[in-house]
């Protein structure tokens, strides 16, 4: 049974997820177990539910209700759902909502560093990747062309950020990832003992190319991509096997990373 409540004063505090709570304080640091997140549109939910996350509640405009969200809400059991006009959504949220539906979920442990490499053949590494629309480009690319895992350092944005998750089509939800605890140096040694060689995506004069014949035959191969504008550190650089280039045309010196990422993946997936 449905639990379909019309919106009458937008001040509600059970709207508060979705209308005054920053995405840092859904996260809950001091109390990670109860973290949540938001996810954005009728296909992104539907992937966050395959994938076994939790609902807590939903926001829909009026239509949707017996139109494209009512798969979703036969889903999700007697959680309430708000609903309203899209204007009034609008007003509430402070954005257009994709596809007129959000819904708060209930964040999940992460699984180590191990876990997600057990099995693997290709695993990305972000290091310090701030910008959510990058972060959710690269986990859509991942999913898309044959990697298996992504690593985050911690100075990464959240992959479960309403954008990102966005961006990525959901895809968040359906590669295997974590935020290691450890520095890239670390995250590259573990690399090793798990049996992995590491490629830097990095501009430096003894970079081999992408299409390196030994790069692209490494059985476990996980690629480093670095934050924006500066890339990777020299000391994680320093650190891995390779360090690698996509050649560059018409005076190009690099790629946006989220760019790279879809050539490095294209080229080295399995």
């Amino acid at each position: 049974m449905s639990n379909i409540i019309e919106i009458t004063d937008l001040l509600s505090p059970e709207l508060d997820a979705y209308a005054r709570l920053t995405e840092a304080q859904l996260l809950n640091l001091r109390c990670p177990e109860e973290g949540k997140f938001i996810a954005e549109s009728p296909k992104v939910v539907q992937r966050a539910l395959d994938a076994g996350y939790e609902p807590v509640s939903l926001l829909m405009e009026r239509k949707h209700v017996e139109g494209e969200g009512r798969p979703i809400i036969e889903r999700c059991g007697n959680i309430p759902v708000f609903t309203a006009e899209p204007e009034v959504l609008t007003e509430l949220t402070g954005f257009k909502l994709t596809r007129g539906l959000l819904c708060l979920m209930r964040r999940r442990a992460l699984p180590g560093v191990e876990d997600i490499c057990g099995g693997a053949g290709r695993i990305a590494v972000l290091e310090d990747v701030v910008n959510p629309t990058n972060v959710g480009a690269i986990f859509r690319s991942a999913a898309a062309l044959n990697f298996d895992g992504v690593i985050l350092t911690s100075g990464c944005s959240d992959p479960l950020y309403r954008r990102s998750i966005r961006v990525s089509m959901g895809t968040v939800f359906q590669i295997p990832w974590t935020m290691a605890d450890s520095g890239s140096r670390e995250i590259v040694a573990l690399l090793h003992t798990l049996g992995f060689k590491t490629a830097a995506l990095a501009l430096e004069d003894d970079s081999v190319s992408i299409r390196d014949e030994k790069l692209c035959a490494e059985k476990k191969l996980a690629v480093l991509l670095g934050t924006e504008g500066d890339g990777l550190a020299k000391s994680t650089v320093a650190g891995c096997d390779y360090t690698v280039k996509i050649p560059m045309s018409h005076g190009v010196d690099s790629l946006n990373v989220a760019a790279a990422a879809a050539v490095a993946f294209w080229q080295l997936g399995n």
